[in-house]
């Protein structure tokens, strides 16, 4: 039997649903943990679609990558952040070293692939492709393969995801994943490959989306609400997704099943850019009257030791001399500045005075380097439990309880899923729950299985 490796990704997939809520009701799914191993999948700090995913497919973390985020500083300047794209990942990527080795991959939906690569196989690009008018296949033509297989209306992310149109939304991720699966099925049969990685993105969506209605420990949850069982039933329509795809496969087949990071209920926002104000390391020219997003010229850069970003985790700058154009935190002042703050956050309470369990990383200490503009802290605010909200005003509050981007209901978690087996053949190690599982360990666990020897730079190990 010649091996391939099939991994299907599902973007925000959460362990304690997969694993143990509703393990009986995803019967396709459990029984390849049945079969296989599975377990907790420790993603990167942070636990974010960019860069979670581009870590796996490199072994590499965010630091060696210089990616902290969908948006990323590209200088010193106070301009604003840059969206990530294929063009931002200057490591290896899995594809890329199966490539070299005349290996033949097939790339379907995985974020940070826009604009698409060239490669030995197929990609077709996503989350972050602007829209379809764009070269979102490689080869470009193959965009008319995927379309007739995907039923005629491939669809590579919902249009808005925060949005009160519930049953548009619900409709929508529905379309969207029988599109990917349609065509994912089509490809694995019809196209030659010794890698296929494909990634859903409904999982994510249908969380950010649905999560109050399913989770009775959420502040909005509604007792018998109409959407109370829209993410398990989605859940196990995914499970009949996945069984059939799998049934596809041929023997010898190294299956895996992954999310990049799990998900959790969002209890509120800290409003970071407003508490520095707070505290005097922001000082703006005037509090705008209306709540608004941070702008550069509002600050007043001269007295500013201090700003942030808002998004699932805080990023926090630090105003330094002769780095920022108008820095005032002279070099000597960086370590003690950065602890102080790092200390204030951490013993930050909520909004009924109990402690939040902030946690503020500096990047030296978490990262094997640090590439490109790293924030001077990266912060989960309650443990990821709250967002970072980086509006500011004359009456924003600390603490938030409506989300600056729009409605959403969860917020993203430290751990997501790994589900290993291989169709037809003896995994050759034991079956069961593991633990320790990184996003680190995919590529060379993939490279492993199909006999190639793995780069010494890589920071993953084999699944064994």
């Amino acid at each position: 039997m010649k091996r391939k490796v099939l991994v299907i990704g599902l973007d925000c997939a959460e362990p304690s649903l997969v694993f143990h809520k509703w393990r009986t009701k995803l019967p396709n799914i459990s029984g390849l943990m049945d079969r296989g191993l599975f377990g907790p999948l420790i993603s990167a700090i942070p636990p974010v679609t960019v860069p979670a995913w581009a870590s796996m497919l490199t072994s590499k973390d965010p630091g060696q990558l210089g990616l902290y985020g969908f948006r990323n500083r590209q200088d010193h300047s106070y301009k604003s952040l840059a969206l990530a794209s294929s063009a931002s990942i200057k490591e290896k990527t899995l594809d890329q070293i199966l490539s070299r080795r005349r290996l033949t991959s097939i790339l379907l939906g995985v974020p940070l692939t826009y604009p698409p690569r060239p490669l030995r196989g197929r990609m077709v690009s996503g989350v972050l492709t602007p829209n379809k008018k764009v070269t979102y296949t490689y080869p470009e033509n193959f965009k008319f393969v995927l379309e007739q297989a995907a039923g005629g209306n491939y669809i590579i992310d919902v249009e808005d995801f925060r949005t009160e149109k519930k049953d548009a939304l619900l409709a929508n991720i529905y379309d969207m994943t029988r599109a990917r699966f349609l065509a994912a099925s089509y490809l694995l049969a019809a196209e030659p490959w010794d890698f296929f990685m494909m990634v859903e993105m409904g999982v994510d969506r249908i969380h950010h989306g649905f999560w109050r209605y399913h989770d009775q420990d959420h502040r909005l949850y509604e007792p018998g609400h109409k959407f109370r069982f829209a993410i398990r039933d989605y859940y196990r329509y995914l499970d009949t997704l996945v069984g059939r795809l799998t049934e596809t496969a041929p023997d010898g087949t190294l299956i895996l099943i992954v999310s990049d990071h799990g998900a959790k209920t969002m209890t509120g926002g800290f409003s970071l850019n407003q508490w520095l104000i707070q505290k005097r390391y922001l000082v703006l020219h005037d509090l705008p009257p209306e709540t608004t997003s941070l702008k550069p010229e509002m600050v007043d850069w001269t007295r500013t030791r201090a700003w942030g970003e808002g998004g699932y985790y805080g990023r926090l700058f630090l105003n330094m001399a002769g780095r920022e154009p108008r820095g005032q935190v002279p070099a000597e002042d960086y370590d003690r500045l950065r602890d102080e703050i790092k200390a204030r956050l951490e013993a930050e309470v909520d909004h009924q005075g109990r402690r939040m369990g902030n946690r503020a990383f500096k990047p030296e200490e978490i990262y094997r380097a640090v590439k490109n503009v790293a924030p001077d802290l990266l912060v989960y605010f309650g443990d990821l439990s709250w967002r970072s909200v980086g509006r500011v005003g004359r009456d924003q509050p600390i603490y938030t309880f409506e989300n600056d981007t729009g409605p959403d209901d969860a917020n993203h978690a430290q751990e997501g899923i790994l589900i290993m087996t291989a169709k037809g053949r003896a995994l050759g190690r034991p079956a069961g729950a593991r633990s320790g599982l990184t996003l680190y360990d995919l590529a060379p666990t993939v490279l492993d299985y199909l006999g190639l020897d793995i780069p010494e730079d890589m920071i993953g190990r084999v699944i064994e």
